[in-house]
């Protein structure tokens, strides 16, 4: 028997049979959602990227005094360390430059230069010697084999010292390959006029053409490449370096700014911090600025009065050489060779040659004169000057003798000798007027090499110590700001 409690209805049973469920209200029809970002791994909402969160912060800080003091120190003491570190740099490279020009490319553009004189002085003493026939003295035999030597040391200097595949190397390989060639023709002229054949004659020119066509051609050419290295090596020594220039001021303007507002916030005139900063950038830009002056000045002055004069000096005893070369073969070709002039008229080919090259010297020795700015430097000058003037008077006796049909005469009075009563005048030969002119010239260049050596050195010493120096300081400038601002922060502890 089931008892119900009391208080309780009894349960009803579900009506039997089939009849309708539960009512299910109608669904909506939904339009497709966009997806949601996915979740982080722990659930919470998407990271963010470290930039986005970096930006949010600075933002942040940037609201407090803390943060913007923090940020200002921050980049006081980047712009500091940059200008420190971009005058070091420009500064090292223009003092490497200036000692480039020192001790590389001036010294390998007057070895380029000693490379064509050798050569062309190698070219005369062959052709006095030969001159000379059998009777060539030893001292013109050892002067044409002393310049030879010369010549070949030069050129080993030149290809030890020639960039790698430059056409500077190129050159000096093919001199290289072309002395011995032309030192083997002038043995055979030798050979050959001793014998008293006249094929020594063709020999001689042909020589002389290989050296002024082929030989003499590649050396000025090398002396023109390095004379162009050393120019370039002058710009990049001489520019300015505007970038640290300008680095400066903006740091200094930032460090003077700085002041500006903490005094505007505070009442304090001075801030110890900032204040050794800007101290610190302040001495760098000067001596920036103060050393690369003197630095210029002192390498323009080596080139205008060192490397400009050198140049000329160089143009002048190459004229000097070949008008002695010329002369010499004027005697050996006797008329063999001939050109017209600008009259339209015949003459030696080499005679016009000679009067080309003395003109020449003649206007090279006047630029140098104008150039050169003591007595030390012009005295040797009008000395060579008086030397060219005896030099054509001579020359002219000597042509005047040749045209006439004595060239006995016009020998004596080219290499020396008095063999016949119309040459015993006195007078110097042409050959010792020559040597006359180059050894002054030679003396006026080495005058003007020490020029360039005080000038040159001067200027490169103006910017010693320099890199070294701003970066020190650069990091101490930078330092000072970061603890005159940090001074500050700490009110705020």
């Amino acid at each position: 028997m089931t008892l119900t409690p009391e208080g309780s209805p009894a349960p009803t049973a579900p009506p039997a049979g089939p009849g309708p469920g539960p009512a299910v209200p109608p669904q909506a029809a939904h339009a497709p959602r966009s997806p949601l970002p996915p979740p982080a791994p722990d659930g919470g909402p998407p990271r963010r990227t470290a930039f986005a969160e970096g930006v949010d912060q600075l933002r942040a800080a940037a609201t407090t005094e803390p943060g913007r003091l923090r940020i200002i120190g921050a980049l006081l003491a980047l712009l500091v360390v940059a200008f420190g570190s971009v005058t070091a740099w420009q500064m090292n490279d223009r003092a490497a430059a200036a000692d480039d020009v020192l001790h590389g490319s001036q010294p390998l553009s007057s070895a380029a230069a000693d490379i064509y004189s050798s050569l062309a002085d190698a070219n005369t003493a062959a052709s006095s010697g030969f001159l000379a026939g059998g009777q060539e003295t030893e001292k013109s035999r050892e002067k044409y084999e002393q310049e030879i030597k010369e010549a070949a040391d030069n050129l080993a200097i030149a290809a030890s010292a020639s960039e790698p595949g430059s056409e500077s190397e190129k050159l000096v390989s093919e001199l290289n390959a072309l002395l011995p060639e032309y030192k083997g023709l002038v043995e055979r002229a030798r050979a050959n006029n001793r014998l008293g054949y006249p094929l020594g004659g063709a020999y001689l020119r042909y020589a002389n053409d290989k050296m002024q066509n082929g030989m003499l051609l590649k050396a000025k050419k090398v002396y023109d490449n390095e004379n162009e290295r050393l120019r370039d090596d002058y710009a990049d020594a001489t520019s300015y370096p505007w970038a640290a220039i300008g680095l400066g001021v903006v740091a200094i303007g930032g460090l003077v700014w700085a002041q500006r507002r903490n005094y505007r916030r505070t009442n304090r005139v001075l801030n110890h911090g900032l204040v050794a900063a800007t101290a610190a950038s302040t001495i760098v830009l000067l001596w920036l600025t103060a050393g690369h002056t003197m630095a210029r000045s002192g390498l323009n002055d080596s080139y205008d009065n060192g490397v400009r004069s050198l140049t000329v000096l160089n143009d002048a005893r190459i004229a000097s050489l070949t008008a002695r070369g010329n002369e010499n073969l004027t005697l050996i070709s006797r008329g063999a060779e001939t050109e017209k002039n600008a009259k339209g008229d015949v003459v030696d080919k080499f005679d016009l040659q000679f009067d080309a090259s003395m003109a020449t010297l003649k206007q090279r020795l006047a630029d140098a004169e104008n150039l050169a700015d003591d007595d030390s430097g012009e005295k040797p000058l009008k000395a060579a000057g008086a030397g060219m003037k005896e030099w054509l008077d001579r020359h002219g006796s000597a042509r005047a003798a040749d045209d006439q049909g004595d060239y006995q005469c016009a020998l004596d009075q080219v290499i020396g000798g008095k063999s016949t009563p119309a040459c015993e005048n006195g007078d110097k030969p042409t050959g010792e007027c020559f040597e006359e002119v180059d050894r002054n010239l030679d003396t006026a260049s080495e005058y003007e090499k020490n020029e360039f050596r005080l000038a040159a050195r001067g200027g490169r010493d103006a910017m010693l110590g320099l890199p070294v120096g701003a970066a020190v300081l650069a990091v101490l400038g930078a330092a000072g700001a970061v603890l005159g601002i940090g001074r500050r922060l700490s009110e705020y502890r």
